[in-house]
């Protein structure tokens, strides 16, 4: 073989090599009963948080624990523990998006993203009122 040709075969290892390594994060989003049959393994959840239960955080106690109850589309309902600080805003967000793992009947969260409700929920045209209004200007008195 050619040296050209090994390099080609080894820069062609490393390429299969970090794909691979990159498709470990790769999930796609599980609703809470398919979790549970996949215990153990690094899951994405799309679930609301269950208002009717109470949120536990007690950052005298223990900042870096927090215990609530999550609801997925499909009604399906799961204790979520996260070891780490409560992030700001979970009370007022729309959905979370919770990475972990199943153990048992709770969900083992390793991080949380935030899905706020939209600013323009109510209205959907609110974010275009704003271009409407008439603007003042010095020429304003002139009539065209």
């Amino acid at each position: 073989m050619k040296k050209i040709h090994i390099v080609l075969l080894v820069v062609i290892a490393i390429a299969i090599a970090g794909l691979l390594t990159l498709t470990k994060d790769i999930t796609t989003y599980d609703s809470i009963e398919s979790a549970k049959r996949k215990e153990g393994k690094y899951v994405h959840l799309i679930a609301k948080l269950d208002r009717s239960s109470p949120v536990v955080y007690d950052p005298v106690k223990d900042p870096n624990y927090l215990s609530f109850y999550a609801v997925d589309s499909l009604g399906a309902r799961a204790r979520v523990v996260y070891r780490n600080s409560k992030p700001t805003e979970l009370e007022h967000s729309d959905r979370v998006v919770l990475k972990g793992q199943m153990n048992g009947e709770v969900f083992e969260c390793k991080e949380i993203l935030l899905k706020c409700p939209s600013k323009y929920k109510d209205d959907p045209n609110q974010q275009f009122k704003e271009f409407e209004k008439p603007v003042a200007t010095a020429d304003s008195t002139k009539t065209y």
